[in-house]
């Protein structure tokens, strides 16, 4: 054989490895958790204390145990759909488009509030509450092909949903009737006016749905430059979307997804808050003065990715240190945080707030 001429041999094995390359199934990752870990790594305001963090990983998972924390505790909600069918699944998707920024400086009595079945909801609850008192109503909220009718779903209409019971309405309530119609045109245009048809596309993986509605809905696309990185990914909404699904459906079904363990904590303000008070999270003077304060952090500015960032890192530092202890506890971020979040409404329930959460005003969270 000439040297000008190709080892048969050679180009079998070319063949062979390229055909197998070509064959494996990508796995999608929605780099949230590798962005945490580098806004911890480069953060100079805000710092993790190891020791709290290990003493929070056993009172969480002693606390969690005691009250049986599992996907079940989402439908224990008493506002949240308990059906599991398209439904829930539409439901849940609405409430995911419009689950951000709720909190108000006035008083309870004074806040945006829900009047529903003989009762005030504030907080998360106003939008669930809302949500149900619509379809109540015979109002199809949760319907792609109502958001995009500007005839019968005008912005009267949406006043009226979410009508509040006090002077103070919804904050942020045009942009979230943006992001309803914008969804409403990518779900029509691509996806046959059905986020279930999303579910689909993602073949039961929780990475691939994440980036998916990143990808394809900008109001879900939540990642700003943090130091020398172009992009860190946060995708709060997106990822508590996918979550949502996964406790609704207890894992199966339209819940079932083989990563759901990639879905990282959601990087809101009450997670930051509650680590903070059990001494996970520390601040610089500064910031924390400013916390304290009730003074506004804007979107995107270094003090806020660093607040999300950490407390990400944070929570899967908690997460890693009780399958340490416990290799067969069946724990993930998404069940940490879902206990983190309702153990910080109890706290501010019963007047027992060390440290206000930070304010930041956007669709984000």
């Amino acid at each position: 054989m000439s040297d000008d001429e190709a080892d048969p041999e050679l180009l079998e094995f070319l063949r062979q490895h390229l055909s197998k390359t070509r064959l494996q199934p990508v796995t999608p990752e929605t780099h949230v958790l590798e962005g945490a870990e580098y806004v911890y790594n480069n953060a100079i305001d805000v710092a993790l204390d190891s020791q709290c963090t290990r003493a929070a990983a056993v009172m969480i998972y002693d606390q969690m145990q005691k009250k049986e924390y599992s996907p079940k505790t989402w439908s224990a909600h008493e506002l949240h759909p308990k059906t599991k069918d398209e439904g829930t699944v539409a439901f849940i998707f609405t409430m995911d488009l419009l689950n951000f920024s709720f909190w108000s400086e006035k008083d309870a009595d004074e806040r945006f509030s829900i009047e529903y079945k003989g009762r005030r909801w504030t907080g998360y609850n106003s939008l669930v509450a809302a949500l149900q008192r619509a379809l109540d109503e015979d109002i199809p909220i949760t319907s792609p092909d109502f958001w995009q009718s500007e005839d019968e779903c005008t912005e009267e209409v949406f006043r009226h949903v979410f009508r509040s019971a006090t002077e103070e309405e919804m904050p942020m309530l045009h942009e979230r009737i943006a992001c309803l119609r914008e969804a409403g045109k990518i779900l029509y245009e691509n996806y046959q006016c059905s986020f279930t048809r999303c579910i689909e596309a993602a073949d039961h993986s929780a990475a691939r749905l994440v980036n998916l509605l990143a990808d394809n809905f900008p109001c879900f696309n939540d990642c700003f430059p943090f130091e020398n990185r172009k992009s860190v990914r946060f995708l709060k909404r997106a990822q508590i979307c996918v979550a949502d699904i996964w406790a609704a459906f207890e894992g199966q079904g339209w819940g079932r997804f083989d990563d759901i363990d990639k879905i990282t904590m959601f990087a809101d303000y009450r997670i930051p808050q509650i680590l903070a008070s059990l001494g996970c999270l520390w601040f610089n003077p500064k910031l924390d003065h400013t916390i304290r304060q009730k003074e506004q952090i804007e979107s995107g500015h270094t003090w806020e990715i660093q607040l999300r960032g950490c407390s990400i890192w944070c929570v899967e530092l908690i997460r890693r240190e009780i399958i340490r202890v416990h290799p067969d506890a069946k724990v993930n971020a998404i069940l940490i945080d879902f206990f983190l979040y309702d153990t910080m409404k109890e706290r501010e329930t019963a007047g027992q707030e060390e440290i206000p959460h930070h304010r930041t005003r956007s669709i984000w969270y």
